[in-house]
């Protein structure tokens, strides 16, 4: 029998059905936002089967007591939280487990949450955590999220905070059978105008079957964050984390597969970026950014749901050549450069091909915004970002922005981009490269086409082969 999702369920409710089974027993640390995940487990009545303990060690001489000093000295991280799921976990086993092992699946629940100061000055964020057995003496399990909290008021993230976290521990106990449920369920009683989760990991026995990378896509699809990051070993990583205080390098594409002409965009536009001044080279950060639209575009024209073995297979190409993935729904450039400049004050920059440079300049695109395309550039080119284009080869004449003409009307806006240094081309490229079509390479190894090989770098070939990707057939 399948898992049913009951999306009527309120927070009470989960509560009390966590507390009337006998079995789940355990401990509660929260750091940061009061303690409103337990507090709902004792207001929902019969907390006493429940809970063995809850703490704050909201001072920071405590909080090092208890849990260590952590190496990166912050207290609302990754590192904080999963010291204290190993020592409240570690605990539960050391004190109970010989009296009540037999019986109880034992949990640990922790969060340390950055909420809203009172002077509203800063990030408010935190991390969640759930050290848990389904079964009694069974091996543990750990699910982690990050969220982005977003509500005005400290009291209503507080709220916020103690929702999720019953989500997420009904989850744990009553969807880990099915992944797609479990992410689905933790926004319930929640809105994204209240709540952001941009990082979930599942670990664990029970888990086996779940592919992280597949978790940070379906954040995003369902609206729960606007972008997902994981690195070339397909660790999901929060993006404030992964993207702070760095200098970064976005190329966009659909990848499908990736071709000879996207490495040499890439490679050329990042070295003329590392010449921009400002520019720390030891501070890099290149990121293959996929956009929901990219992933639903199978076929031309097409208006699919996505393919998330495709989507793998886009990643694992991608991960092949020691890229860190971003998925995003910033279908506009200037709402990608938005949010990552809310990350990072340093420069950046965009790797685009000739058609992207094309796209940016039309006024269509912009229809619902007040501003138009004036609004869309005052985001776009007013941050440290600049934007590197890759020529395109058109009717045997090759494209660069010397030969780009936009309408009359946007033609002095646009030098007025050139002369302060905010578009500019790429210099150095292959120019047999332009003859790649990354379509007609997807065909050919579809029909099995003699050469396609050649067209794409030599780690991109050897995966599509052994894993038969994108229609690739062995004969």
């Amino acid at each position: 029998m399948g898992t049913i999702y009951d999306k009527k369920l309120a927070t009470k409710q989960k509560a009390l059905f966590i507390n009337l089974d006998k079995a789940i027993y355990g401990s509660f640390a929260e750091i940061g936002a009061g303690q409103d995940v337990a507090g709902n487990f004792f207001k929902a009545g019969g907390a006493s089967g429940t809970i063995a303990k809850t703490m704050s060690a909201y001072d920071m001489i405590y909080s090092d007591a208890i849990y260590g000093v952590s190496p990166d000295k912050r207290y609302v991280s990754e590192t904080r939280l999963l010291s204290m799921l190993n020592h409240e976990y570690g605990l539960l086993i050391e004190r109970l487990a010989d009296k009540r092992g037999d019986t109880t699946k034992f949990f640990a629940f922790s969060d340390t949450i950055s909420a809203l100061n009172y002077k509203k000055t800063n990030d408010a964020h935190g991390w969640l955590g759930l050290r848990f057995q389904l079964e009694p003496n069974g091996e543990y399990n750990d699910v982690i999220i990050h969220v982005k909290l977003l509500d005005n008021e400290n009291t209503l993230q507080q709220q916020a905070v103690g929702v999720l976290g019953v989500n997420l521990m009904y989850a744990c106990f009553n969807y880990y059978a099915d992944s797609s449920i479990f992410v689905q369920s933790l926004m319930d009683d929640l809105t994204t105008d209240r709540i952001q989760i941009d990082m979930i990991r599942f670990e664990g026995p029970d888990f086996k079957h779940v592919d992280n990378r597949i978790m940070s896509l379906r954040l995003v699809k369902y609206g729960f964050s606007d972008a997902a990051v994981f690195g070339s070993d397909g660790k999901n990583l929060p993006p404030s984390d992964a993207l702070y205080k760095k200098n970064i390098v976005v190329i966009r594409g659909r990848f499908r597969p990736m071709v000879n002409v996207h490495m040499d965009m890439l490679s050329n536009g990042v070295k003329q970026f590392m010449e921009e001044p400002g520019v720390d080279k030891n501070n890099l950060l290149v990121i293959a950014e996929l956009t929901l639209q990219a992933l639903k575009e199978r076929n031309a024209g097409a208006d699919e749901d996505i393919d998330e073995n495709d989507f793998l297979d886009r990643v694992d190409i991608l991960c092949s050549m020691g890229q860190m993935v971003m998925i995003s729904n910033f279908h506009e450039y200037y709402k990608l450069v938005a949010y990552l400049s809310k990350i990072t004050r340093l420069q950046m920059g965009m790797v685009l091909g000739y058609p992207n440079l094309e796209y940016i300049f039309s006024e269509e695109h912009y229809k619902d915004l007040p501003g138009g395309i004036l609004e869309s550039f005052a985001t776009l080119f007013s941050r440290k970002v600049k934007l590197f284009i890759y020529p395109t080869l058109r009717n045997g004449v090759i494209l660069n922005c010397l030969r780009f003409f936009p309408p009359p009307h946007l033609i002095d806006l646009y030098r007025y981009l050139i002369a302060n240094n905010k578009i500019e081309d790429i210099t150095h490229f292959n120019e047999a490269n332009l003859q790649i079509s990354t379509d007609a390479v997807l065909n050919m190894i579809k029909e099995g086409q003699q050469g396609w090989e050649k067209l794409v770098p030599p780690e991109v070939a050897a995966i599509i082969k052994e894993r038969s990707l994108f229609g690739y057939s062995k004969k």
